[in-house]
């Protein structure tokens, strides 16, 4: 009885569950939705994203495109995949989704020279960069957003100081002398590259939490609309704009230290002792004299590397509002950013406001885009040579002592008075000198579009802009500091120099532009034609003065005047330097597309510059470029279930170069003339100066191929291209013969180089999935230049120009050169001979030349040069729900850099019997050197290293967020580290330093939190 209640009760309860289950499974069946995902083509969509909006619930669709889902009827789902359009779609229990392509890739407008375009229309080589592809991590200058990002691109970031700028070259420049610099357009303003002292480069000054985009125009057939600037390609900058949508407020901010872990590598107090025991211990007066030095304070055992660095802290803040008041959208930012560097006493402040009004009229007939940046850059410099200083100064001696009475600083001195050969305390050489600057910059233009009424094809464009800096500084020794008691003119009170510059350009640009479409003919024509001009002002001055504002002071009053208005004496109008420069051009471009296959460009532009004469003034540039879309021919027809992109460019273009030091030099000009003690004349005396009026334009003659490629809806993508580059009228400075000319060195056209490449890139979205998707990116550049023609009249048996020079002590050494044959700053040294052992002989080198004396004659262009000859980058970037893992790789291939530090201190018989010594470098065990060098062993080839490396830039991590504290808050937290390794076989402190290692600021790895909001 009791098993048959056990069996009742057991079927009571599976009836019940059953009961309570059976409507959770009609109601799930309910709730089932189902459905296929295909293209346009009717072939099923692979791994598309199947999303009920607003939810976590998602799924992913099969090898048949079909997915299946929980979710109500009528609940939106988001439906996406890589190279179609997004679609929003309500649920039904059967559903048969059709997803568009997505030609955002090529309807994508990109900015070009004097108008925009879409990138199916482009024909040059051209590449733009948007702001969420851009770097991320504790980026200060905008150079910084795209460096490893462009094939042909390459950017050399500057030293570790705080607010340094870079090096940027696009493919490898064309110019000697000349600037090698690109063009700079930000918002339609060409900008000069004379950055204004304070300023590390001109786009120091630019906030980049503002800019929207970056456009790079690299081969003629781009560039030659900007004609006589654009010869070095041109970095089109466009910033963020108003929106038609409601009040939307962002909030960036920055977190950084900044470690300065790498350290110049030379001998501790104890090695230096031991080196020098060793080497002096022989019982002479200068030996004896050496050891004593050394041995002064026995016990005593300094790091001046450790002394003079620092944890530099930083913060970087900015906030924008951006939306639309009533009828008016707009954009108005503010940021400030605040680097201490990691030698003491150096920091740098930025302060940037920007406005964007961008309002439309007369039935959006009228486009009225205004734009306005300020900037307030204030600095506080180190002594270039601080770093270097450190490194080599006595490790055996104090850095405070009391009793020398220089402020408290240890210092080298003589019979009570300071040694005027030696090196000063490092410490002192930042607390006793006060070198600031501050640079204050305007940027703004006001930018009319009018689309004629009833003539709708037919724009009308007006741009009229300016930017002005102004900057101030001083450089100060400290009174009763051990640099003001060297000073011959105010023993003990100390000098310094004060200086003044203004910039200033202004530009107005017109055009028109008109765009039709002719179906009948399936054609569509653009047409634009128009008039620039611009005005460069520049005005330096720089005048000394001392730190007395005692009016009864002795001073030689044949050189220096007390000026009563700032209280101290000065030397009148030491430096003075006004220039100004008039640019006047025409242009035109015509653009034809037909049959959405072929595209014709051709531009042509007329420049005239103030540089050159009459007859040299104007220059003509035009180019000529055409593209073939394989895709849309109908051979093609079966590949497109594979390619998506498939065209070919090719092109030939002129583009010019007047950007050079002597503005005036086609005229004849005088300048003051002064007395053998320096002192200004006023109009009693003028001397003529230098002059050339055979001056004309540099020329640069491009010629591009390329390839545009893109597979599965673009999904991969990329492009191959090669260029071929030929300048000729090369602007260089060259030596004059002795009577010929009132200087002996001037600006010519000298000759003509060659430059050429190959560039490779692709994009890749190698993994997507409901919740990972993984990202990668990665470029190419093979670069080689020659330097075919060197004109010289002036001395045809001087072999090569100059390009480069190490300075030991007061004596400066050539070390590069150009020539013709060989590459642009060729490394001219002399070849070390060594041993059996294949040990350096000290002072032993080749006698190329077998006269049996060793001269300059002896050595010899080595092939090698700064510039690598490929250079290439590689990002990934993988993202897990709300989750975001990246980084960046850049590596750079047979550049060479010689390492002058090494060259000049790796003997051990470096005492000269003058009551000083240094430390010395530690590859003074590789060389083994225990002679005094002779000049020609600083000229070496076995301190000439390759400085190939591979960096990783940075690598961030970063956690997205959609909802905080409500609804309307979303924004990203992130960490990230920068210059996090670097491999290289250079023996030196970074191999990615100026051709001639000699003054470094080294570079601190750096780590940033970040945090962004939107309301």
């Amino acid at each position: 009885m009791k098993k048959n209640t056990h069996v009742i009760k057991s079927r009571s309860l599976l009836c019940w569950l059953v009961g309570m289950l059976l409507p959770l499974q009609l109601f799930a069946q309910q709730n089932l939705v189902q459905g296929i995902v295909k293209d346009a083509t009717g072939e099923a969509v692979i791994g598309a994203n199947v999303l009920v909006k607003n939810t976590t619930r998602g799924t992913i669709t099969d090898f048949d495109g079909k997915f299946k889902l929980e979710a109500k009827e009528g609940e939106i789902l988001e439906i996406s995949f890589i190279g179609y359009k997004t679609i929003e779609i309500p649920a039904t229990r059967q559903m048969n989704i059709t997803l568009k392509d997505d030609t955002q890739l090529l309807d994508d407008v990109v900015i070009i020279g004097y108008g925009s375009v879409k990138k199916e229309d482009l024909s040059g080589s051209v590449v733009a960069i948007k702001a969420e592809e851009m770097n991320r991590g504790a980026v200060t200058s905008p150079q910084e957003l795209i460096q490893g990002k462009i094939p042909g691109l390459h950017i050399q970031a500057g030293d570790g100081q705080p607010g340094a700028g870079a090096t940027i070259r696009i493919r490898g420049g064309a110019s000697l002398r000349a600037t090698n610099d690109p063009l700079i357009v930000i918002d339609g303003i060409p900008i000069s590259n004379d950055a204004a002292p304070g300023t590390p480069n001109a786009l120091a000054t630019i906030n980049p939490n503002d800019i929207e985009t970056f456009t790079v125009l690299k081969d003629a057939s781009a560039t030659a609309i900007y004609g006589s600037r654009a010869s070095n390609g041109v970095i089109i900058i466009t910033t963020k704009k108003g929106t038609n949508t409601g009040v939307k407020v962002s909030y960036t901010g920055t977190f950084t230290m900044k470690d300065p872990y790498k350290r110049i590598e030379t001998l501790s107090a104890n090695q230096f002792r031991e080196v020098i025991n060793n080497q002096y211990s022989d019982g002479s007066a200068a030996g004896d004299a050496a050891l004593a030095i050394v041995n002064q304070y026995p016990d005593q055992s300094t790091d001046w590397q450790d002394a003079i660095y620092q944890t530099g802290l930083s913060t970087d803040q900015n906030i924008s509002v951006s939306g639309k008041a009533g009828v008016l959208p707009f954009r108005v930012s503010l940021g400030y950013n605040n680097e201490k560097g990691t030698i003491k006493t150096s920091k740098y402040n930025r302060y940037t406001a920007s406005v964007n009004l961008n309002p439309k009229f007369f039935d959006n007939h009228l486009a009225v885009d205004i734009n306005v940046k300020g900037t307030i850059n204030k600095t506080r410099y180190t002594d270039d040579n601080v770093a270097n200083t450190a490194a080599f100064f006595d490790p055996t001696k104090p850095i405070y002592d009391e009793e020398t009475g220089f402020n408290g600083y240890w210092n080298w001195v003589t019979g009570g008075l300071p040694s005027t050969l030696s090196a000063v305390n490092p410490l002192s050489m930042l607390y006793d000198k006060n070198n600031k600057g501050t640079t204050k910059r305007s940027l703004g233009n006001i930018q009319l579009n009018y689309k004629i009424h009833g003539l709708e094809d037919l724009n009308v464009n007006l741009n009229v802009g300016y930017d002005v800096s102004k900057a101030t500084g001083s450089d100060f020794a400290n009174l009763g500091s051990f640099q003001a008691a060297k000073d011959s003119d105010f023993k003990d009170l100390g000098q310094g120099k004060t200086w003044n510059n203004l910039r200033r350009n202004h530009l107005l640009d017109f055009y028109l532009n008109y765009e039709k479409e002719l179906p009948t003919i399936k054609s569509r024509i653009n047409v634009m034609g128009g008039y620039s001009w611009q005005h460069f002002y520049f005005s330096d001055f720089d005048y000394y003065t001392s730190n007395s504002t005692d009016g009864g002071l002795s001073v030689k009053e044949d050189t220096w005047e007390y000026i009563e208005d700032e209280h101290h004496y000065a030397k009148v109008n030491q430096q003075t330097k006004l220039k100004e420069k008039y640019l006047v051009s025409f242009f035109g471009r015509l653009n034809y597309h037909f049959m959405e296959r072929y595209l014709l460009t051709a531009t042509i532009r007329r420049d005239g510059s103030s540089n050159f004469t009459k007859d040299n003034r104007w220059g003509m540039f035009p180019s000529v470029a055409a593209a073939w879309t394989l895709l849309n021919e109908s051979f093609m027809e079966s590949t497109k279930e594979v390619l998506s992109n498939l065209k070919l460019r090719v092109g030939y273009g002129i583009t010019g170069q007047q950007e050079f030091d002597d503005y005036y030099l086609h005229l004849t000009t005088y300048s003051l003339g002064n007395n053998p003690n320096g002192q200004y004349l006023g109009t009693y005396l003028l001397k003529p100066n230098k002059y050339n009026q055979d001056l004309k334009w540099e020329e640069t003659a491009t010629y591009n191929i390329g390839l545009d490629y893109g597979f599965l809806n673009n999904r991969i993508s990329g492009s191959v291209e090669y260029y071929w580059k030929h300048t000729k009228d090369l602007l260089s400075s060259v030596s004059t013969a002795a009577g010929t000319n009132f200087s002996n060195i001037y600006t010519a056209n000298i000759g003509e180089m060659k430059n050429k490449g190959l560039e490779f890139n692709v994009e890749a979205t190698a993994i997507q999935s409901k919740n990972f998707t993984w990202k990668v990116g990665y470029n190419v550049t093979f670069n080689d230049s020659e330097i075919t023609k060197l004109t010289a009249s002036y001395n045809p048996d001087y072999p090569g120009l100059g390009a480069g020079s190490a300075n030991y002590g007061s004596n400066a050494t050539t070390i590069q050169k150009h020539q013709v044959g060989e590459l642009p700053s060729t490394f001219w040294l002399y070849q070390q001979v060594y041993d059996a052992n294949g040990k350096p002989i000290q002072n032993a080198f080749v006698d190329r030349n077998n006269d049996g004396v060793i001269t300059e004659a002896d050595r010899y262009f080595t092939g090698k040069n700064p510039m690598a000859k490929t250079f290439m980058g590689f990002s990934s970037q993988l993202i897990y729900k709300n989750w975001d893992l990246g980084f960046n790789l850049r590596a750079s291939l047979g550049n060479y850099v010689y390492n002058a530090l090494e060259a000049d201190n790796c003997t051990t018989d470096s005492f000269g019997n003058q009551g000083i010594i240094s430390n010395y470098y530690k590859g003074i065990y590789r060389t083994g050197f225990t002679k005094s060098s002779r000049t020609e062993q600083r000229a070496s080839d076995l301190f000439l290293e390759n400085a190939s490396f591979l960096k990783m830039d940075n690598i961030t991590l970063g956690y997205s967020f959609d909802k905080l504290f409500s609804q309307k808050i979303s924004g990203r937290i992130s960490a990230s580290v920068q210059n996090v390794f670097t491999i290289t076989n250079y023996s030196g402190l970074d191999p990615e330093c100026s051709a001639i290692d000699q003054n470094t600021y080294p570079r601190p790895r750096i780590f940033t939190l970040g945090l962004n909001l939107n309301f």
